[in-house]
């Protein structure tokens, strides 16, 4: 089953599926839906439309340089059927999943660092600005004044203990 890349999102189409335009010089460009096939006619940038993978890339959202991403191209020659390169390949394309699943997640959680870094210094400096709204420059005097009263209070109890 040959799966092939929409032009224009990149999304995979299935057999069966999606729109095919071929150019008068022979250029065949396929499209999964028809909003790609619309943004193609209207001559739009896919690096400019937000939802794309092109435009994720370009954006930093996504792994680009990737040497996972480079077995994904396919070969022009054709390889004749082999049982054992087969079986090989497959084991390929399960550990190629993994390591690629592995670094994609690395790649976002450091992607998202940043963010976590900002909002934790905008809090912080948020609640330095906002200190009296926390804590009142007067309640520390009355805590000063109860622990002043029990001192007094168990200091008081202790000679009557002893005349008992």
């Amino acid at each position: 089953m040959r799966l092939e890349k929409c032009y224009f999102c990149s999304s995979t189409i299935y057999p069966g599926h999606g729109i095919s335009f071929v150019r008068n010089d022979c250029r065949i460009f396929r499209f999964c839906r028809s909003k790609c096939h619309k943004n193609f006619k209207l001559k739009r940038n896919p690096r400019k439309i937000k939802w794309t993978k092109a435009s994720r890339k370009y954006r930093g959202k996504e792994l680009t340089d990737d040497l996972s991403l480079e077995f994904e191209k396919k070969p022009n020659e054709v390889v004749r059927y082999d049982r054992n390169l087969w079986a090989q390949g497959v084991s390929a394309m399960k550990r190629l999943h993994n390591i690629k699943e592995k670094r994609e997640n690395l790649f976002i959680k450091n992607r998202l660092k940043k963010g976590v870094e900002l909002r934790k210094s905008s809090a912080i400096e948020n609640v330095r600005k906002n200190i009296a709204l926390l804590k009142s420059p007067a309640a520390g005097l009355v805590t000063v004044k109860e622990e002043a009263m029990e001192t007094m209070s168990v200091k008081e109890e202790e000679p009557i203990m002893e005349l008992n």
